[in-house]
């Protein structure tokens, strides 16, 4: 079972190379970040280097692609925390297993408002949680679309920025060493949820 968990992100990636060159790539990536701003587990990162990757020029599209799907997505997740916290919430936070962090995030979203939006938008903190948790405070719409918008383009066209310039050597890296670059990104999911424990413990 475990290995076939590993496995499920490198056939993602080979999926998405599939798809890199076909004119359905950018709504593919749209749609995948959309879902990851409210349920998916899959960072959009992925598919958008990826895309990138195959289609350097076309990095400004695949760029904003990606941040309107996951600013779409960020509503989808603010609803659900706003008003379908028990029927749909609660099951996602459940699959998850982040139970036990929930009432961190709820804290911290009350406490921080956009600021701790913002992280979540721009690091590994896993965007979701963030956005149900927006909702679930009922942190003011306006403010949350905006910084939404702001730090999911922010992160968006820098990565698409540095594929690129890049683009070449990052995707020989990624495709020889994924189970490293995979790692990585879990060792700093994992070190966001650190620090996030320690505030103001």
């Amino acid at each position: 079972m475990l290995k076939r968990l590993r496995a499920v992100p490198r056939r993602l990636y080979d999926w998405t190379l599939q798809w890199a060159d076909t004119p359905h790539a950018l709504a593919a990536l749209a749609l995948v970040a959309l879902a990851e701003a409210s349920f998916f587990p899959i960072p959009p990162d992925v598919l958008l280097i990826a895309i990138v990757a195959a289609r350097p020029a076309a990095w400004l599209r695949a760029a904003a692609a990606c941040s309107a799907g996951s600013f779409a997505g960020a509503a989808v997740g603010y609803g659900i925390g706003a008003f379908l916290m028990a029927a749909v919430g609660e099951p996602i936070i459940a699959f998850y297993g982040a139970e036990h962090h929930w009432d961190r995030f709820v804290e911290l979203a009350g406490q921080w408002g956009i600021w701790f939006l913002a992280a979540a938008a721009f690091t590994p903190i896993p965007f979701k949680v963030a956005t149900i948790a927006a909702g679930a405070t009922m942190m003011p719409l306006g403010p949350f679309l905006a910084t939404t918008l702001l730090g999911r383009a922010a992160r968006f066209f820098l990565v698409a920025g540095l594929l690129r310039i890049f683009g070449a050597p990052i995707r020989r890296a990624i495709e020889s060493h994924f189970e490293l670059a995979t790692a990585v990104f879990l060792l700093l999911l994992v070190g966001s949820y650190l620090v996030l424990a320690g505030v103001n413990c």
